[in-house]
């Protein structure tokens, strides 16, 4: 006994990194780790592979991911999609009834694998570096990371129609980033960069495999497969291939493979030697072969705006700040950079360019995608000139006898030594202080008016010290009117970071809304009014009148009305402009001409389910927007169809969002805290726990049936008896298998009865009691999108008594 307890601990001290919670791969149920420097890992069977807590450089954080075990750098192969690292101290678990959960130190949840629920049996590290999470009676996995990638395939991995990679935001942030690898619907391979991730229709595609074909459509890709010989193709559905790898490939048994999206948005297949620790990785293929060349036609290129690429030696992109510019955040190179000193219209009244300005002298860089305009043909003095002279002018581009005038801001900057060109870049003359915001421009009058009051006051300067201090006085004065005058005029927006929010007065809408003479409608919030004056895209505009928002509420008010004209997302209604004036409180908006989404569903005439699932979409990528990609988060907490608004193309647009911390506290909470509407409100309203975005996917849920059955939440339970409350309708067409009780007479919906029995169980999960059960909307998109499988719902209702 005493023997065997003694070679127990000397195999222990020998191989510390043996999980006794772990045999051979296999990690059974309530097995945990906790994010520390000496926490062991679960580990593959052979080793090659870990799953657990990495420690971030320099910080004091982790990242809960897979890596290669057996090498130097423990590349990450995969990671938990969350904003953030953890800290010191969370946890990870693998639950028997929800799979795995991870918790900060408090307890709360972070992450946890999506859909599933429920007879679990064990975790198994594969040597492929799957972890996959297997159930009691099933023979495939519950849940697997091969089927949630992060920015990196392996061997044995496929990426299925509707499937994507997505780049981490910069080398050391894991964040998500703006490049993604996709597996389209239709059979094509794209490489695609977007300023807004849940927003699909805003793709900037810059790589396509062009394995779609209409005219035949099994001909079209089906899948990406990475063969575990490190072959990669793609499968073609009348099983043909189109292969990405060409020429021979390193063997798979002396050499890991990996082909993984890189931050700077390259496609990159790696290899490196297994017993050598010390060779490094080394590029297989590459794609693009030189992304600096390919043209972005909607976002800044491969580097930010007003930056410049150029390849590097591991055909990685590297971005550098024009001479005269610099990074706004320091931090990220491959982001915007901005002018040191600006170039400004204003300047005109002060002098001449040539003393205001000169020019930095660049060779081979261009912005091809940022033309004001082209002179040809033209000389290389003339070029400097024709952009000295032009105040819009920040750099211009001189080759073949030709000038192209570049305005900001400047995308697409990248470094051609074929070109053979100059580019001038537009900089302000040291000793020339920009023009200040406080005054006026010389030679406007303003500017006049006061060099009068200095005129008249030095010759009346010195007659007596009574006058001295009159004129002193009157001088005081007329400083005082002429710049409050001026203030009238050019109102200062400093309050909202986005100068495109205008400030008004409450004249002012008075006047664009006729005192307030058409109303369009009436919320929570207070009345909207139609009103017509020269802002946005159109003359006509909404404004609305807050009438329930606190008059001593100013910094609250524009603290709020900062975080709305920040977003911008085409499934958002864009706020134009505000006013906060004395107790009046007004909100202007874009007008919306086609109304809102009830009258549109529950008018007369329905709309057809083509237009149902496309505003069902439209609205879940506006909120996914709302809880992730906004510089602040915003929790809506009053979803429902009288707050989405259609625009001139029946595209949804979410409103009031960010307004209901406005709310005065006597008018929006009852007794028990609730915010919303009845018949869309979350459960947890009523329990007074953690409020949080979940209660929008609960809302958003009650909505989805409804664009389904074109039914109100909520009927009259003297005309629909066991029907009037619409979920409860839902969940028993539901089990009985009657979905075409939903739609009844919808042919186009009943065509398509995958797609309708996929949004109904979306709709389900999204309103389960337990709000952890509920997945994000950005899960919620993927699922509706059909690019991630939706399993089966349990029933929602877990307590006695529903809502």
């Amino acid at each position: 006994m005493v023997s065997s307890l003694f070679y127990l601990l000397l195999f222990l001290f020998f191989f510390p990194q043996h999980n006794l919670a772990q045999n051979n791969g296999r990690v059974a149920t309530s097995t945990s780790l906790t994010a520390t420097d000496e926490t062991t890992p679960w580990f593959s069977p052979s080793g090659d592979f870990a799953f657990g807590f990495q420690k971030l450089q320099d910080k004091d954080q982790f990242l809960l991911c897979i890596w290669y075990a057996k090498i130097q750098e423990k590349t990450i192969v995969w990671h938990a999609n969350i904003s953030n690292p953890v800290p010191r101290g969370s946890r990870l678990q693998l639950d028997s009834q929800n799979g795995l959960i991870l918790s900060d130190t408090q307890g709360n949840t972070i992450w946890r694998t999506d859909m599933v629920f429920g007879n679990i049996d064990h975790g198994f590290m594969n040597d492929t570096g799957n972890f996959v999470i297997m159930g009691n009676d099933s023979a495939d996995p519950l849940w697997e990371s091969f089927r949630n990638p992060t920015d990196t395939l392996l061997p044995s991995q496929t990426l299925e129609r509707g499937s994507f990679l997505v780049s981490q935001r910069s080398e050391a942030n894991f964040s998500q980033g703006r490049f993604y690898l996709r597996m389209v619907d239709n059979g094509n391979l794209v490489l695609v960069t977007k300023s807004v991730p849940s927003n699909s229709d805003d793709d900037d595609e810059y790589y396509n495999s062009e394995t779609s074909d209409k005219a035949n459509v099994t001909n079209s890709g089906d899948k990406l497969v990475f063969e575990e010989n490190g072959m990669m193709y793609i499968l073609k559905r009348n099983n043909q291939r189109q292969f990405l790898t060409n020429g021979s490939i390193p063997s798979a048994s002396t050499n890991y493979h990996r082909v993984t999206l890189n931050f700077g948005g390259v496609l990159t297949h790696y290899y490196r030697s297994r017993s050598s620790n010390d060779s490094g990785w080394n590029i297989l293929w590459a794609q693009p072969d030189n992304i600096c060349f390919n043209i972005f036609s909607r976002g800044a290129g491969a580097c930010g705006y007003n930056n410049v690429c150029n390849l590097g030696t591991n055909k990685r992109p590297v971005c550098n700040c024009p001479e005269g510019y610099s990074l706004v955040d320091p931090n990220d190179t491959y982001g915007n950079c901005k002018p040191d000193s600006a170039v400004s219209c204003d300047d005109v009244a002060r002098g001449s360019p040539e003393d205001l300005y000169s020019f930095i002298t660049v060779r081979d860089t261009d912005w091809p995608m940022s033309d004001l305009q082209k002179i040809s043909p033209s000389t290389e003095q003339d070029c400097q000139s024709f952009c000295l002279n032009d105040c819009f002018c920040a750099v211009a581009i001189y080759r073949s006898d030709s000038c192209w005038k570049k305005k900001l801001p400047l995308w697409n900057g990248r470094i051609d030594t074929s070109l053979n060109a100059k580019a001038f870049i537009k900089r302000r003359k040291n000793g020339v202080p920009p023009l200040s915001p406080g005054l006026p421009n010389p030679g406007s009058p303003q500017s006049k008016n006061w060099r009068n009051w200095a005129v008249v006051s030095s010759t009346l300067l010195g007659s007596s010290v009574l006058v001295n201090v009159l004129f002193v006085g009157v001088l005081c004065w007329g400083f005082f009117h002429i710049y409050k005058k001026k203030a009238k005029t050019f109102r200062p927006t400093s309050h909202v970071a986005d100068s495109i929010c205008h400030s008004f007065t409450y004249k002012e809408l008075v006047e664009a809304t006729t005192d307030f003479k058409e109303e369009l409608g009436r919320g929570a919030f207070g009345i909207v009014y139609k009103g017509v004056m020269p802002i946005g895209s159109r003359n006509v505009v909404a404004v609305k009148k807050l009438d329930r928002v606190a008059h001593e509420a100013e910094k609250e008010f524009m603290t709020e009305v900062n975080v709305i004209s920040q977003t911008h997302h085409k499934n958002l209604v864009r706020l134009l402009g505000y006013c906060n004036e004395g107790p009046h409180r007004l909100l202007v908006y874009e007008y919306m001409s086609n109304g809102t989404l009830a009258s549109y569903l529950f008018g007369d005439q329905k709309p057809t389910w083509s237009q149902r699932t496309k505003v069902a979409m439209g609205i879940a990528r506006g909120l996914a927007y709302l809880h992730e990609e906004c510089s602040t988060q915003i929790i809506h907490c009053d979803i429902k169809p009288q707050n989405i608004l259609l625009d001139d193309y029946y595209i949804a647009r979410i409103s009031d969002f960010g307004l209901s911390k406005l709310l005065m506290i006597n008018q929006s909470r009852t007794l028990t805290d609730i915010r919303g509407t009845r018949g869309y409100v979350a459960p947890e309203w009523f329990r007074n726990s953690q409020v949080t975005v979940k209660v929008d996917v609960y809302s958003f849920g009650v909505l989805l049936l409804e664009i389904i059955t074109c039914r109100k939440s909520l009927e009259n339970e003297e005309s629909y008896g066991p029907e009037a409350i619409l979920t409860d309708w839902v969940l028993d067409c539901f089990h009985d298998g009657k979905l075409e009780a939903l739609v009844e007479t919808d042919t186009e919906a009943l065509n398509d009865k995958k797609q309708l029995e996929r949004f109904v169980m979306v709709g389900i999960w999204c309103i389960q009691e337990d709000s952890t059960m509920r997945p994000t909307m950005r899960k919620v998109t993927q699922m509706l999108e059909g690019s991630v499988e939706v399993t089966t719902p349990p029933c929602p209702y877990t307590f006695s008594t529903t809502i």
